[in-house]
Order: structure tokens, then sequence, then C-alpha cells
């Protein structure tokens, strides 16, 4: 079963759109729990990212694409 990762809600506008600055893993990439996976922007304010589990990551999402917030950027398999 897989396990979806979508981009946090930082900021209080639900709408608000955020840069996915950088990916600290590839797709394909063995994850485990608690590692980082990417590290996001909103309004100056970054946030970093960790898996909920262990498993295979795939990225969904480029790195410094603008995305709004709650929309999916990488799945745990």
């Amino acid at each position: 079963m897989s396990t979806t990762i979508v981009f946090p809600n930082i900021s209080k506008d639900e709408n608000a759109e955020g840069v996915l600055a950088t990916w600290f893993v590839k797709t394909g990439e063995q994850v485990k729990k608690n590692q980082l996976l990417a590290e996001v922007m909103v309004d100056k304010v970054s946030l970093e990212v960790p898996a909920p589990c262990d498993g295979i990551v795939t990225l969904l999402v480029d790195e410094e694409a603008s995305v709004k917030q709650g929309v999916l950027i990488a799945q745990i398999d």
C-alpha cells in the first residue's frame, strides 16, 4: 500500500502556493521513517518534510516547482 506525501499547509491561505526548494532523495531510493525527503518554502518560511514510513520513494514534483499546499508531491511504496 502506498503512503502519500503532500505539500504541507504552512500558510493560513488555503490557496497559497509554495516552492519545493530541494529534494534530498531520488526516485527509487530506499528511505527510512523520519529521513528528510524535501525542503519546501511558503511566504519565506521553510519547512523540512520527513518520510512518514520506510519504503521506496517516487517523486512526483520537480525541484523548484511552484506547488499549491495540499498537493501530492511524492509517494512511498
